[in-house]
Order: C-alpha cells, then structure tokens, then sequence
C-alpha cells in the first residue's frame, strides 16, 4: 500500500539500543510501537527532512504485519485530524514522521530498560509527555 519505510541512521541506532534494552528482536515491530506512540501525541510531529542514509529499509506489509488494516486506518484518521491530505504521498511522510518521533521518545526514556518497561510506558502515555 505504502511503499517502503526507510529509517535514518539515527533511527537506526535508536532501534539498536531499544532492541538490546527490550529483547525485541524485530525492528518491525518496535517501529509500530513508535508509530503508535506518536499518534498518542496529540502535537503533530515536527516537519523534518528525515535523511534515507541507513540501510534499514522495510515493505509496508512488513512494517504493519497482520494489522495493516488498522495501522493504515489510524494513520488516516490521523492525518485527516491534522487537517492534511490522505493521498499515498501524504500518508509515507506521515508514515516515517511518526515512527522516527516515535523512536525518539522510545530511545530517550531512560526508564525504557525491559519489554516490561516498554509495555507500561506506553500503557501510561494516553497522550502525556514520556518520561525520561
């Protein structure tokens, strides 16, 4: 549907350290917890060229996995409460914005030291600033 998501080198070393933190083995599905996370923000996430320079590139449909439906959904609602088009170009930028914003925050939080952490991290986000 989307295309390919690529991460930046940045991105990259944050999905490094947060796999090494949580065990998580696969960058896919941290990128749709820092996706998710950042549609919880209720600020639109900053309009930033995001460099393509790292080597970590993957499909929508490994990206979302089984839950393309819903991840592509909420990503439309976002984008149309934001007040932005839904159209496939809008929707990849939108894409790669929320799941680097989302990185970020999952990287910065210096209590995110277990997939235990990650879990109640974002179970206590509902739209609050991640602690760091």
């Amino acid at each position: 549907m989307l295309g390919s998501l690529r991460i930046s080198e940045k991105g990259k070393r944050q999905l490094i350290t947060l796999k090494r933190h949580t065990g998580i083995k696969n960058w896919n599905t941290l990128c749709r917890w820092a996706f998710c996370l950042s549609l919880t923000e209720q600020t639109k996430p900053p309009r930033t060229q995001i460099p393509s320079d790292s080597n970590v590139e993957m499909s929508w449909s490994v990206f979302a996995g089984t839950h393309q439906d819903i991840l592509l959904a909420a990503l439309k609602t976002r984008c149309a409460e934001d007040g932005l088009s839904v159209d496939r170009e809008t929707l990849h930028d939108e894409l790669r914005l929320h799941v680097h914003r989302g990185l970020g925050y999952l990287a910065g939080s210096a209590a995110l030291r277990s997939i235990d952490a990650l879990v109640h991290l974002v179970d206590d986000s509902d739209g609050a600033e991640i602690p760091a």
